[in-house]
């Protein structure tokens, strides 16, 4: 596989993901490699299918096909706090009612099944769930809240509209004391297996413009400004409160995250973190 075509690298078309590609392409011989931009649901079908050699996905989609694929260190999008884009729009508070009925996301598996554990073990109540288009009016015409995430739910969040909004990377937080991985960076087994130095530079190629964009984050903000609307200051803050190392406290969010997916039947199986590791990668003890 990639020995006759390009290496193909899946790349998440959300603001959050910025950092761990913007000018990526700079580091390539793109001769050998190309990347696809999608939203996760459709990174994570893509790279299951084997379209993908490389691909950032949803975390949830990395625990239904783990036996399939191996991490690349160093590279999550995630948060111990506030991730300021996954977000539940309620018309009242959740300690005053209980959602009844929520309208999701079909974007990404790991926010509506992180919605899906918090509602059950933390809030004890089991509501209807709905696949909607992300539009937060019409999601709410029949609907207690709405989960909206990515760059649908920054717009959301500017707007005066008078609901009650939870951030479920602070709630996860408050609740465990752990952060919670949205994306992870997975390649295929049998890639590694068989282009293990190819898969090694995409990795190095990640981790040098995510070490990079972190500390030049003013061309990612200026593009935010001008792509998505916003303000210098909402930017910097939103960026810098994302956390893309996939450190310890994130692994940890992430294993628990399996568990309770176990425990409520989301997952079938138990999952282990696997680590791409060769002689020049940076290796990675769980």
């Amino acid at each position: 596989m990639g020995m006759n075509r390009p290496i193909t690298i899946g790349r998440i078309d959300y603001a959050n993901a910025w950092p761990l590609f913007h000018q990526l392409e700079e580091r390539f011989e793109w001769n050998s490699y190309e990347v696809i931009k999608r939203v996760p649901s459709g990174l994570n079908r893509l790279l299951q299918a084997g379209e993908l050699d490389i691909s950032a996905i949803s975390s949830f989609s990395y625990g239904q096909n783990a036996k399939d694929y191996v991490l690349l260190p160093d590279l999550s999008v995630g948060s111990i706090g506030k991730v300021n884009s996954i977000l539940l729009f309620l018309k009242e508070p959740i300690e005053r009612k209980r959602p009844e009925r929520i309208s999701l996301t079909a974007t990404s598996a790991t926010s509506v099944n992180l919605l899906k554990i918090l509602m059950t073990l933390r809030f004890e109540c089991e509501p209807e769930y709905v696949t909607a288009e992300p539009d937060l009016e019409k999601m709410l015409e029949a609907s207690d809240g709405a989960l909206i995430i990515g760059d649908q739910a920054i717009h959301a969040s500017w707007k005066d509209h008078g609901l009650h909004v939870i951030d479920l990377g602070q709630l996860w937080n408050e609740w465990t004391g752990l952060g919670m991985t949205y994306a992870v960076v997975a390649a295929r087994k049998e890639v590694v297996q068989e282009q293990p130095d190819a898969v090694h530079a995409v990795c190095k190629a990640l981790i040098e413009s995510k070490q990079y964009n972190k500390t030049n984050l003013d061309p990612l903000i200026v593009q935010a400004c001008k792509q998505l609307g916003g303000d210098t200051a909402y930017w910097t803050t939103y960026f810098q409160s994302i956390q893309y190392d996939f450190g310890s406290k994130l692994q940890e969010g992430l294993k628990l995250y399996f568990e309770y997916s176990k425990k409520l039947g989301l997952l079938s199986h138990d999952v282990e973190l696997t680590f791409f590791e060769d002689q020049s990668a940076q290796k990675v003890k769980e």
